[in-house]
Formats: C-alpha cells, structure tokens, sequence
C-alpha cells in the first residue's frame, strides 16, 4: 500500500501494481486476526471474492474512464466497452472499482481532482440513493462522500450533511432499535455495568456526551424503579453535554426536549430523577468545573461515540471528556464505539475500503431485518447511515490515514483500567440476540469489552473502564 500511495497518479499506482486486486494479501482492518482470509470478512452483498478475479475488466474501465479526461461516458459507451457487466454481482464489482479509484483520485500527494470528478459523474449515473440493491445505494452514499471531499477540496471548513427533520430522526431511531440489536445492545451493556456499578448506591450521576433521544436512560429507569429486592432505587440525576449549534450535532432545544421527556417518563414510573445540561466552551473542550456535583454521588461518564473514525485532532471534544472523566475519578466510564480501521500503513484508500467493508455488513444486517417493509430500511439509511459515512469519509480524509491508536490505549495510557464485564451482562447480550437473525454475535475482547458482530465482521463495542485503583 506505502508503495500504491507513492505513486505518481492515481492510474499508474492501479495499472503498475499486480497486487493492487488481490485483497488476499492485504489486511487494512483491525476486525480479525491475521490469520483469517480479509475477503471472508466483508458482507455477501456482492461476490467480494470476485474482486481478486476482475482485474482484466477493471482495466478496461478504468482505461476507459481515463482515456479522456475532458469527455464522460454514456451509459451505451460504457456498455459497448464492457457489454458482459450486466448482472447485479457484475454491477456491484464495477462500483466497488469505480470508488477505488475515486478514493486513489483523491489521496493527497496522488491526487487528480479532474480524473475523480469524471468517476464521480460516472457513478452517480449508475446509482441512487433512494433505489437499487443494497451495493448500490451504498455506493451511492460512498460516492457522494467524495463528492463532498471533491467540492470541498482546499477549504478548511468540515464536510456538513443536511440535519434531518426531529420527526423523521426519532422514527428511524425507534426503527432502528426495533428491528436491529444495534442500539438495544450498546444500551443494555452499557445500563447492566452502570447498574453493577451503583448497586448500593443513594445517588447516581450520569454525564452523557451525546444524549440523542434519552432511550438509553428511560430502560435504566425502568430497571432501577423495578427492583422488588434490596434498598429503594437511588435518586438519578443525567447531565447531558451539549455541544452548539454545528450542523449534526444535537442543538440546545433538542437537548432540553429530551430533558423533558425523560423528566415526564421518570415521573409516570416513580422514579427520583432530575436533569441539566453542560455547555462546552467554544472551542467544544469539556471543564469539570463547569459541572454540578453534589457530595455523596456516584459519578458515571457515558460516551456513545456515533462516528466512526474519530481522530484526536478531529474529536478534541471527547478526548477533554475523558481526560475531564479523569479528573473527577468517576465509578465508571462506558465507552461505545464502532469497530473499524484506525489508521497505521492504510492511508486513505485503506480506511476507505474498511469503512465500504463495516458498512456493507451493516446494510447487509439490517435488510435482513426490514425484509418487507424497504421504506423503513431507505429512511434509517437516509437519516443515519448516509451522514455517518459522509463524515466518516470526511473525517479519515482529514486524518490523512495517521495511526490513531484506539480509546481502549488512550484510555489504559491515561490512567484508567478495564472493569471486567459481568457474566450477567454477557448473557444478556446473547439473550438480546436471540430476538433477532442468526447471522449476529456477540464476542469478549479482554476482560472489560464486549463486541457485537454480524457474520465475520465486528461492528459495535462497549468497554467498561474505572480511574479506581
């Protein structure tokens, strides 16, 4: 790959390398072992095996595409270039391909912004967001994530998506959570440590760096309101963070409507609860002093992070939560994240390719899961998945590919330790994924890690931490 990135253009670094197809070689992602074959991991929405044998027909395309840089393709020019690409497994090949190369069309130092345009222009005549097999709408979100970076080139702004209206975000949310374990395992995982945690506890404080709808904390209630055994549930208080008013993150009011509702809810199910919220300062860095403590309660820090490949640079807001989580020597910490590639010899064409591989085996999971009902699939997508990989794109292309580590080694650096996940907490997950499609599992890493998969692929984790000694 160091030699593929050094290249001197995006097509001499395609055509000069033998071994640019055979993904058997290569391993760019942290989700298996070394010993496991790299195509094995990547979701059966297309033949990816194929890939290693499709070298003849990527040549023609992208000579084809490269041939003129000032004319694009039609359709029928395409077609009388490589009339055998009919099928959808073929269709699905070909687009792999063509974000490949807009991927190496746009890493710094090999750049070719003319050249990544007319692949651009050329995928968007082949897919859509809104219709298509799953490798299709999926290529058609990737592709509009380069879009971005392409529009987007030399400016220092940050890549933005379109916030989607509140009530179509709590409708996916809530169809999210019914019909796939994502949401329910990172809640339940998290909910059992804090409530092992707290067990004889009088006041409990939970800091939540991204409070979304407040689902997490109406089933804690629903568990501390219903113990028929030991001392009375103790008063719960939830401070959330918020984080201005950028675009995709949870504005002010968004934030006190779920204060509301989760007020309203703790109240119907008799349970002592009270909420605040806590401003970053404009450089979005977390102060322990600006919150409210109270002597005798038990500190909880919770963090949900919803975007992948998030580097220190790039999420200087959740590292100042942690290192504040530091300071204020919490009970315990939950770290939820999602499993994918972090940087090292990958650069930017390896990240990307991780990140196409962990989302295809999510659509994969969830088409299983919506198998009648599309429209419920195509809004999830569309509120949550397509801005998640616009800015994972985003974020991985501003990183430049550099070797980020993981939060489980900022974390153990730092000053904390693994608390080790309860055998209660690993049956309930394996009892939450009984509910739902074969095709999901649930692993421990470590001691203090649980990972939810789908087929070969991990794709969530919660980890449980302390600053205790």
């Amino acid at each position: 790959m160091a030699s593929l990135l050094s290249s001197s253009s995006p097509i001499d670094a395609i055509m000069d390398d033998p071994d640019f197809l055979d993904f058997s070689k290569r391993s760019i992602t942290t989700s298996s072992s070394s010993e496991e074959d790299w195509t094995n991991l990547w979701s059966p929405l297309i033949d990816w095996g194929s890939l290693a044998a499709g070298e003849d027909n990527f040549q023609i395309l992208i000579d084809s595409i490269a041939h003129e840089h000032d004319v694009v393709l039609t359709p029928d020019q395409t077609t009388a270039q490589d009339p055998d690409l009919s099928s959808h497994d073929e269709k699905g090949l070909r687009l792999v391909h063509l974000l490949m190369a807009a991927a190496e069309a746009l890493t710094p130092g090999t750049e070719s912004h003319h050249l990544a345009r007319v692949i651009l222009v050329r995928l968007n005549e082949l897919v859509s967001t809104t219709h298509g097999t799953n490798i299709e709408r999926l290529a058609a979100h990737f592709s509009s994530a380069l879009q971005n970076l392409l529009d987007g080139a030399g400016s220092a702004h940050s890549i933005t998506t379109d916030t989607p209206n509140p009530t179509d975000t709590l409708t996916a949310f809530h169809l999210l959570q019914d019909m796939s374990p994502y949401v329910k395992f990172a809640h339940f995982t998290a909910n059992q440590a804090i409530l092992e945690a707290v067990a004889h506890e009088k006041r409990v404080h939970i800091v939540d760096f991204d409070v979304t709808e407040g689902a997490q904390w109406a089933s804690l209630m629903q568990s501390l309101s219903s113990r028929s055994t030991g001392p009375p549930g103790p008063h719960l208080r939830i401070t959330a963070l918020s984080r201005g008013s950028t675009s995709g993150r949870r504005s002010i009011a968004t934030i006190q409507e779920t204060g509301r509702r989760l007020t309203a809810f703790a109240a119907s199910v008799g349970q002592p609860f009270s909420f605040h919220q806590c401003r970053l300062d404009p450089e979005e860095t977390f102060r322990p002093s600006s919150l409210k403590l109270i002597r005798g309660e038990a500190l909880v820090f919770n963090c949900m992070l919803h975007l992948p490949h998030l580097s220190f640079r790039a999420s200087g807001s959740v590292a100042s939560f942690l290192k504040g989580a530091k300071e204020l020597n919490p009970r315990v910490v939950m770290v939820v994240e999602e499993e994918v590639a972090r940087g090292g010899d990958a650069g930017f064409v390896g990240l990307f390719m991780d990140s196409l591989q962990h989302y295809s085996a999510v659509f994969d999971s969830l088409e299983v899961g919506f198998p009648m009902q599309k429209w419920a699939q195509a809004l999830v997508e569309r509120v949550f998945l397509g801005p998640r990989i616009a800015n994972s794109v985003s974020l991985m292309y501003r990183s430049g590919g550099e070797d980020r580590g993981s939060w489980e080694e900022w974390l153990g650096a730092a000053g904390f330790r693994g608390v080790p996940v309860s055998f209660a907490n690993h049956c309930q997950a394996n009892l939450l994924l009984g509910l739902f499609n074969d095709g999901y599992r649930v692993e421990e890493m470590g001691n203090n890690k649980l990972v939810l998969g789908w087929k070969s692929r991990r794709l969530i984790s919660a980890s449980v931490w302390t600053s205790n000694s």
